[in-house]
């Protein structure tokens, strides 16, 4: 059994092959026989799980493990009490509630690289971290679940899935 971490970075597609402006992981993981384990939108970052093992991607990948995946989101503005209580709760989105979710601020910031392009930043409104825990997986959830307390994500990085983390991986590089 194979399992590989990969720190994914900005504008990398989840799949090996590349579509329009967006690279695929063959520019990074030339190893047959590899596949994801879970899905990580090409505008977001950090940690992706790639494995030879069919039962352990599916354990990792399948909402019915309800495995924890851990997000350090840089969002507008700076969320307060009341934001984070909801998002603890779970907050309605357009296909339904989620389920309640850790939130907490990150302070400090969490020390990361530089995103190539870098985000978008507007000089009268702050920005914050905030670390978000969920065992769901609805597409752009995480996204969607900040603009709805009223704190878009301007930068999204996955920094863990259950027991695996990005730690000693620098953007673009992948370990065992």
């Amino acid at each position: 059994m194979r399992l590989l971490r990969f720190n994914k970075p900005y504008g990398v597609l989840s799949q090996f092959t590349a579509e329009g402006r967006w690279q695929g992981l063959k520019d990074y993981i030339d190893l047959p026989g590899v596949y994801v384990a879970g899905r990580l939108d090409a505008d977001s970052e950090g940690l992706l799980l790639l494995t030879n093992d069919g039962q352990l991607q599916a354990r990792i990948a399948d909402p019915r493990f309800k495995m924890e995946k851990t997000y350090w989101v840089q969002v507008e503005g700076l969320p307060d009490e009341a934001a984070l209580a909801a998002l603890r709760r779970g907050v309605q989105l357009n296909d339904g509630p989620t389920l309640p979710a850790s939130a907490r601020l990150l302070e400090p910031a969490p020390a990361v690289w530089q995103r190539n392009p870098p985000i978008r930043e507007r000089k009268a409104i702050p920005t914050a971290w905030i670390e978000l825990i969920i065992r769901e997986g609805r597409n752009r959830q995480v996204r969607r679940m900040t603009a709805a307390v009223g704190h878009p994500t301007l930068r999204l990085i996955r920094a863990a899935i259950g027991p695996y983390t990005l730690e000693g991986l620098a953007p673009g590089a992948w370990a065992d």
